[in-house]
Parts: C-alpha cells; sequence; structure tokens
C-alpha cells in the first residue's frame, strides 16, 4: 500500500469511497452527503487538510471498511501520520485543528497525542422534534426586551460581535481559534451559511436576538439542513451579561418549533464535553447522546 496527494485522483477515482462514506455519515449521524490510500488501483481510503493563514485544519478522515490487508485502523493511522507530519513541516504552519466526527472518541488519538496535539472529547446531541415547543409569542412575553428576528444578512457583523464576545476565554475558542476574532468570526459565519459542509443553511430557522432599547445583539441561533427531516445547529450563543436568562433556551425552542412546523423530525448539535452549562440545558431540553468523538488542537 502507498499513500498518494488526492490530487492525482478523478473523482470517478473515488466514486465507490464516497458513496461508502455518504452511507456512515447517514448511518450513524442522519446526515445526506449523497448528491487516499492506494492498493494497486483501488482507493482505500483517504484524509484531507487544508491551509487557513499560518493554520492547518484536517477536514476529513475515512477509509473502506472489509479490506483485508494491513486493516481500516492501521490505514487511518497512516494516513493521519502522513497528514500530520506535512502539517508540521509546513513553512509558517503553528497551529493545527482537526475534529473526526465519524470516529469514536479516543479511537484515533494515539498519532495525535504523540505529536503533541492536545485532546478535546464533544458531544454529539440529537432531540425528537415531538413535541411542543412555545412560539414567538410565549418568548416575547417571557422576555419582553429583547427582540427576536428570523436571519438576514444584515446580522453578519452582529453575530460576529455576540461569538467573540461569548467564546472569550471560553473552552471553545481553543478547538476553534476563528470564535477568538471578530474576522475569524466572520469567516466562520460566511463557511457555514454559504458553503454546505454542515448542510444547507436554513435561514427561516435562524434567528438573532437584539436589545430593543440599544439594538445591541445579544444572542444567535444558527441552523442547516443535514437531511430533509434533519436540522442541525451549527451555531447557538448568547453574550455574557444574558447567560443564566432563558435565552440560550429561547432560541433552541423558537428554532425547534420553525423546523418542526417545516416536516423536521429531529435536531442535533455538538458541544464540548466540558462545557457543562450548556450540556445541561440540552440534557434539560430533552437531547441525548448519540455520540462522543474528539477534537484536537497542535500549537498556539
Amino acid at each position: 500500500m502507498e499513500i498518494l496527494d488526492l490530487r492525482h485522483f478523478r473523482s470517478s477515482d473515488l466514486r465507490s469511497l464516497l458513496d461508502e462514506e455518504s452511507r456512515a455519515w447517514s448511518r450513524l449521524l442522519s446526515w445526506d452527503y449523497s448528491g487516499s490510500a492506494v492498493e494497486g488501483e483501488r482507493v482505500l481510503g483517504y484524509t484531507f487538510f487544508v491551509y487557513e493563514g499560518s493554520k492547518g485544519v484536517i477536514g476529513d478522515l475515512f477509509v473502506q471498511r472489509g479490506y483485508a490487508g494491513q486493516g481500516q485502523y492501521s490505514i487511518e493511522e497512516r494516513l493521519l501520520g502522513h497528514v500530520i507530519e506535512t502539517l508540521q513541516q509546513s513553512p509558517g504552519i503553528n497551529r493545527i485543528e482537526a475534529q473526526l466526527l465519524l470516529h469514536e472518541a479516543a479511537s484515533m488519538a494515539r498519532p495525535f497525542i504523540e505529536e503533541g496535539f492536545r485532546r478535546y472529547p464533544r458531544l454529539f446531541m440529537v432531540l425528537p422534534l415531538n413535541t411542543g415547543f412555545g412560539n414567538g409569542n410565549h418568548w416575547n412575553q417571557r422576555l419582553p426586551e429583547v427582540e427576536f428576528r428570523k436571519w438576514s444578512d444584515e446580522d453578519f457583523q452582529g453575530a460576529a460581535s455576540v461569538i467573540t464576545t461569548a467564546y472569550r476565554d471560553h473552552i471553545d475558542s481553543e478547538i476553534n481559534d476563528q470564535y477568538r476574532t471578530s474576522a475569524g468570526s466572520l469567516r466562520f459565519l460566511n463557511n457555514i451559511i454559504r458553503f454546505p459542509g454542515c448542510g444547507l443553511f436554513d435561514a427561516e430557522a435562524s434567528i438573532m436576538a437584539r436589545s430593543r432599547a440599544t439594538r445591541a445583539p445579544l444572542g444567535v441561533i444558527l441552523c442547516s439542513r443535514v437531511r430533509n427531516d434533519v436540522g442541525h445547529v451549527t451555531q447557538v450563543c448568547v453574550a455574557p451579561e444574558y447567560r443564566g436568562r432563558g435565552l440560550g433556551k429561547a432560541l433552541l425552542c423558537m428554532a425547534c418549533g420553525e423546523l418542526q412546523k417545516r416536516g423536521c423530525r429531529a435536531l442535533s448539535l455538538t458541544v464540548t464535553e466540558a462545557n457543562l452549562p450548556a450540556v445541561n440545558l440540552y440534557k434539560h431540553m430533552g437531547f441525548s447522546i448519540h455520540r462522543i468523538f474528539d477534537a484536537f488542537v497542535w500549537g498556539g
């Protein structure tokens, strides 16, 4: 077996591998993605990374099941070792991030830990949308000083401000350094809204909260469709001064109600295991842990 640059291959060379990966995303996470290692002429697996300035991001890792040679785990370790070495030796790269949703927590930790990465267990949680969540009028009465409105392109700057403020000195800004600056938060927003990597953005189920008195942004929830009947929370956060007042729950309930009204039967999200206030809120609302996976970070 040899490891080759993914750019050497045509999309048709990867078709059977990507079809199998698509089935895995659907089976494990209910995500619809329908629509590299080589043995002879057969592509057995792949991983890839992207450069973002001085940072490298490992985007995916997948190896076909049932390979009778070295075994799936051995190939995964070799692929990871190759991309980690490539990134660490790339001039100007001082940070590497990775999140591997298809792999159970700790299952792929060794190649990362041996190279000095920090590990952050994360939870993939799912809520069945089979109960009432309260409409907008309910939450307007509960929080009369807050204005809720569906997402518009005018909200990019305000949402970036909330994200940067909410994640200051927060564990999630250790995992994703984009949260540390307004410019980084804007890049994050552009990626999840303009591109379908985490599903197709759903503006109707994405809500901005602002102060009626000052117009200051107070919170935001962004949702996507990962399948026709499954939504996913790509971001939810609340300004520090508004934590503990029920605003986070209000945003989630309003998004759930909108998704449920349009035929969604479930909503998923990811959360860092150590973020106990958020985990406890989600559990209280009825979310259950579907799987645990890892985020890894190297450098500052």
